[in-house]
């Protein structure tokens, strides 16, 4: 099981690129993460199907979800937000490296239930930065993942980033969607586009599910009849 969800598609991506060094065990000739590495590091594990955290085998929704729905129909991880996935991620936004862009979208495709809900979409639409966030770092991490994925498929120009938030990573979920209100909004002009559409959100990382949710419920809101979300990795804040 483990060598059909992995080594395909890294072995492609062997094929489609020249080789470099391992980011995780530093093999030389490999690509940018070897095959041993993600089958050590990016086994598939039971996950919520709603907020992707991990799950006791068999369950198939947590509780938090059970009890409270989210405005995502589906959402998908590829890992877990830690080692060696977090540096990687780190290296991929911070430390202007946007050819990290194919081999993560590899290790989403390789991911249970990814490739239907990509062939399933309309569009996927990447989480948008704000101006001042794209200037400095000089590229969306999450519109260059998408474009890997599905780049006939992908829409940068749907979902705008209306006004720019205080820094995230050190708040709460409620914190969160505060800050969240009116961040995001649809181009009115291609509104009517997403009418009755299946939209695949696309993003790095999930922490909370703030950004994601604030998202999924302007495209709904828009006329977007299924959102559900596709991300390489999912902090999981209940181990804190």
């Amino acid at each position: 099981m483990l060598h059909r969800f992995f080594t395909k598609p890294w072995r492609a991506l062997a094929h489609a690129h020249l080789p470099s060094q391992c980011a995780i065990c530093g093999g030389w000739p490999a690509q940018r993460v070897c095959e041993h590495c993600a089958a050590s590091f990016a086994q598939p594990r039971p996950r919520c199907r709603s907020c992707a955290l991990p799950l006791p085998g068999g369950a198939t929704q947590c509780g938090q979800c059970l009890l409270h729905p989210p405005p995502l129909d589906t959402c998908i991880a590829a890992v877990d937000y830690d080692y060696p996935w977090a540096g990687v991620l780190a290296d991929f936004k911070f430390h202007g490296d946007p050819s990290w862009a194919a081999p993560l979208a590899a290790l989403l495709r390789s991911t249970p239930w990814a490739e239907p809900a990509i062939e399933a979409a309309d569009w996927l639409v990447p989480i948008p930065l704000t101006r001042e966030r794209l200037g400095e770092r000089g590229f969306n991490q999450a519109q260059r993942i998408a474009l890997a994925l599905a780049s006939g498929k992908t829409r940068d120009d749907l979902l705008l980033r209306v006004r720019a938030t205080p820094d995230q990573h050190a708040l709460g979920r409620a914190q969160r969607l505060a800050n969240l209100q009116a961040v995001f909004a649809v181009d009115p002009l291609r509104a009517q586009e997403l009418s009755g559409g299946t939209v695949l959100l696309v993003d790095d990382v999930m922490t909370t599910g703030a950004t994601l949710h604030t998202a999924a419920q302007v495209l709904r809101r828009a006329g977007a009849a299924h959102v559900s979300a596709l991300v390489v990795a999912r902090a999981d804040l209940r181990e804190r």
